[in-house]
């Protein structure tokens, strides 16, 4: 295989536990336990752990070492700006995507340098793959619950939407690979994400996460991070 086809199986392999995801969210008879109240809130709070981990170990240190300090909080700003502005419009239209958007916020970038990762560090990036996929599966449980429950779209419209998400993360290592000497570009991109990501955890994720009298989500929220600190310490 090529580098650029083994970047396109890795972001493949990172992108297909979106669905899997929805799917272990659908099947409430099956599992029973994980859709108890406090489970629930303690998923959604391991997902925004991650994210917290994904902004600060992988997203802000690369973007950071590609752009000035002047242009990273202008690229990091400008993404919590647009995503500010992306979650108002939602919210008079009465919608729910805070997680969703948060998703893929983390997966798109993440894809992108994996791609450029692809040409130098090819064992690193199937490691930066499988951590990937793994940030993925309870974000997409999340995302599925939020927008069937919430915004009470058909579970079948979620799951097809759920499996051609898959196909970014291809398209997305691609664009890395192709402009892995762009890192100016990568790096800004990386930021904007950030900043995004940031805003919907603090906005909507992490309010959603939270129960009175009860520990488990805060808890989750701080196995999430350490998932993040573990795939950190891996890729060295």
């Amino acid at each position: 295989m090529t580098e650029l086809q083994i970047a396109l199986s890795y972001a493949l392999l990172a992108g297909v536990t979106i669905p899997i995801g929805g799917l272990l969210a659908r099947r409430e008879q099956v599992l029973p336990f994980w859709l108890d109240y406090e489970i629930r809130h303690t998923v959604l709070a391991f997902g925004g752990g991650v994210l917290l981990a994904a902004i600060s170990l992988v997203l802000v240190p690369q973007g950071m070492e590609a752009l000035s300090t002047g242009g990273t909080l202008l690229a990091f700003g400008a993404g919590a700006l647009c995503f500010f502005y992306a979650d108002m419009v939602i919210a008079r239209h009465g919608g729910a995507a805070a997680q969703l958007m948060a998703m893929l916020l983390d997966y798109v970038p993440e894809s992108l340098a994996l791609g450029a990762l692809i040409a130098t560090h090819q064992s690193k990036g199937l490691l930066l793959a499988l951590l990937i996929g793994l940030q993925n599966l309870p974000e997409s449980f999340n995302a599925y619950r939020e927008l069937t429950k919430d915004a009470r779209l058909p579970s079948r419209t979620v799951l097809s939407a759920f499996t051609w998400l898959v196909v970014l993360g291809p398209l997305a290592a691609g664009v890395g690979y192709i402009l892995q000497d762009a890192t100016e570009l990568i790096g800004a991109v990386m930021l904007f994400a950030a900043g995004g990501i940031l805003y919907l955890t603090f906005q909507d994720i992490a309010p959603q996460a939270h129960l009175q009298r009860a520990w488990g989500p805060p808890l989750g929220a701080v196995g999430g991070f350490m998932l993040g600190l573990w795939g950190h310490g891996l890729l060295g």
